[in-house]
């Protein structure tokens, strides 16, 4: 890593017993059960997890684009993440859906602040060139 970054966080967790198993944060707030996807039980699957994050994340990141711009965003702003698990001829593959619902936002100006947002979110960051994703405005 970078000797010129400065850490601003980092998660900590420790699972046993990968996708039917029991991450728990180092600090005790995350603590859940994971099934398989599709699977009976009553844990979550790390898929939904990510997206979780990743639509937190870019809620975030819209916003900075609408500080930036200086304009308000409705209280009602919502990203619904559609995260899939893929099989492909080259193996399981991920591939993601973020729809962004920004009522009384001018189309134009939520797409300028969707595409500026994707740009900046570090999951979009992260999944860029990695998993096919499309950012829709609904």
């Amino acid at each position: 890593m970078s000797q010129s970054q400065q850490v601003i966080y980092t998660g900590k967790t420790r699972t046993i017993g990968g996708r039917n198993g029991s991450p728990r944060s180092t600090d005790g707030r995350l603590d859940v059960r994971l099934t398989f996807p599709g699977a009976p039980g009553q844990g979550t699957n790390p898929e939904q997890l990510f997206a979780a994050g990743w639509s937190a994340c870019f809620i975030g990141a819209i916003g900075k684009a609408a500080q930036d711009l200086k304009v308000p965003l409705p209280k009602d702003l919502a990203v619904d993440t559609e995260v899939d698990l893929v099989q492909r001829a080259t193996g399981y593959h991920l591939q993601a859906r973020l729809n962004v619902s920004m009522p009384g936002v001018e189309a134009g100006l939520a797409r300028q602040l969707v595409d500026t947002a994707h740009q900046t979110c570090p999951y979009s960051k992260a999944t860029r060139g990695n998993i096919e994703a499309e950012i829709n405005l609904v």
